[in-house]
């Protein structure tokens, strides 16, 4: 389902009532009377029909002159990705919004030039999607950012307006009066809250949520010195504009993640959390995609045994590129190891206070400028995928957006098979990890023949049936082929209900 669907009062009123947890931010419930905007879970009494309004979107609600519910607290809401049409271009947007990388959205014309669009056909989609502007968006997003830090962290008022984008504490403050009817300073000390060690803030998701599974695919390639995996926490270095830091991530609960933030400039923190939503697939929706999925008897069983999985993701794009360059015709592991010693060799040693992460990994502009036969010298490696990493880091710097979601699978893989060295698996790989396109499938991919018993042929007519989730049917069997899971034809009926 997505985001931007037609808002039928009545549909909406019944979820209200019932307070159904499936269309937890798919909208929210503006209160007339009250003036206060809710999820549709919250706990407050059912107002009448007469006195609410149903908005797609956050913002449009605030837009609309709502504030937002202090108890079922809106920023706390589930996100869900646009995957398909149109919507593919409000997502990257929002992505773009989230990351920090257009003035929170304010340059709206130099965020439809970043798009390829008309300033005015962005307008018009961010209404039809989501019911409200770009900058109400990145407004809004910035506004319950700030709340989330007031309630969730001890940060002194001064660099919670810092980390959330306001350009003064006297600016913050102003806006949440008028957001929350008191400054944020009474609504702490009402909060009351314990204490934590480091920034900790909540990850919401759109549970179910396959933890165990996201987790082993993630130590399964975890980059040496650059990552740690437990099946009880995620930490890696992180660098954002030439500083660097940590992340630890570990779940919460069913419906959130939760991450310890250590980085020494609070205004990249929306930038941080946006980007650890794409590693962790928090934008999914999985009860959509469990249920197409799981039409295939091939993958029912799969399904059934972990309803929730995501596709994960990576910290950075180019990264996990690389990565899969350095995978080529080797084992997932030993293309781990390998992409530890570039880290070592090529990129930035740092001390951080997380045991085991010791380098920051080498950025495009770094490769770019290395000989390939060093890269194949240093890692003991054939020389052509040496020169595929730095045709690859070349191509990046040429053009930056090349390693950005956008403009469709077919375009996304005409583009990287033009680099010299990359293939269609490649490729494929690529779109599927990095550039978070659902419909990615590497059919060339030998681990995936061997854990559904069928050949290329057989295997990509099988997947035409699971469009547009293929990237998450990938994942299934990719647990398959790491031994993480049974292969479908073994699955027994006990096992699947277990």
């Amino acid at each position: 389902m997505s985001i931007a669907l037609h808002l039928d009062p009545e549909v909406c009123y019944r979820a209200l009532i019932t307070r159904d947890a499936r269309f937890d931010g798919r909208f929210f419930t503006a209160v007339r009377t009250t003036g206060i905007y809710c999820r549709p879970i919250c706990p407050a009494p059912t107002p009448k029909p007469a006195h609410v309004t149903f908005y797609r979107s956050a913002a449009a609600a605030e837009a609309a002159g709502f504030r937002s519910c202090l108890r079922c607290r809106p920023e706390r809401a589930p996100e869900t990705t646009l995957s398909t049409g149109s919507a593919r271009l409000v997502e990257q947007a929002m992505v773009l919004i989230a990351e920090g990388e257009t003035g929170e959205g304010n340059d709206e014309a130099g965020l439809a030039a970043r798009l390829g669009i008309g300033e005015r056909q962005l307008r018009r989609l961010f209404q039809s999607h989501l019911g409200a502007s770009p900058k109400a968006l990145a407004q809004t997003r910035r506004n319950l950012l700030a709340r989330q830090l007031v309630a969730e962290t001890d940060l002194p008022l001064t660099e919670v307006a810092l980390a959330a984008g306001f350009g003064s504490l006297r600016r913050f403050n102003t806006v949440f009066r008028d957001l929350y009817g008191r400054p944020p300073s009474e609504m702490r000390r009402a909060k009351g809250r314990q204490a934590e060690p480091g920034l900790v803030l909540s990850l919401p998701l759109r549970p179910p949520y396959e933890w165990a599974g996201v987790m082993s695919l993630l130590a399964a390639h975890a980059i040496p010195g650059v990552e740690q995996v437990s099946p009880a926490c995620y930490a890696r270095v992180i660098a954002v504009e030439g500083q660097y830091g940590t992340v630890e991530v570990w779940q919460e609960d069913a419906t959130s993640l939760r991450a310890r933030i250590n980085f020494p400039a609070l205004r990249m923190l929306p930038r941080i959390v946006a980007r650890l939503r794409r590693i962790f697939d928090l934008g999914a929706d999985p009860v959509p995609i469990d249920a197409w999925l799981g039409q295939d008897p091939a993958l029912a069983g799969l399904v059934t045994l972990r309803p929730g999985m995501r596709v994960p993701g990576a910290w950075d794009p180019f990264e996990l590129a690389v990565r899969v360059i350095l995978g080529q015709q080797v084992s997932v592991a030993a293309g781990s190891r390998m992409a530890g010693r570039l880290a070592t060799e090529f990129g930035t040693l740092v001390e951080t206070r997380v045991a085991g992460l010791t380098a920051l990994f080498p950025p495009a502009v770094v490769l770019a400028a290395v000989a390939p036969d060093a890269i194949s010298l240093a890692l003991n490696m054939p020389r052509a995928r040496g020169a595929a990493i730095v045709n690859l880091a070349r191509a990046v710097v040429e053009t930056p957006g090349l390693l950005m979601r956008g403009d469709g699978l077919d375009i996304a893989q005409r583009r990287l098979c033009a680099v010299p060295g990359i293939g269609p698996w490649t490729a494929q790989c690529i779109a599927l990890f990095a550039l978070r396109e659902t419909d990615a499938f590497p059919v060339g991919d030998v681990g995936l023949q061997r854990a559904i018993g069928l050949p290329a042929t057989a295997l990509a007519a099988r997947a035409e049936q699971w469009r547009p989730w293929r990237a998450y049917a990938a994942t299934h069997l990719w647990m398959v082929a790491l031994g993480l899971s049974p292969a479908p034809e073994r699955i027994s009926h006990e096992d699947a209900v277990a």
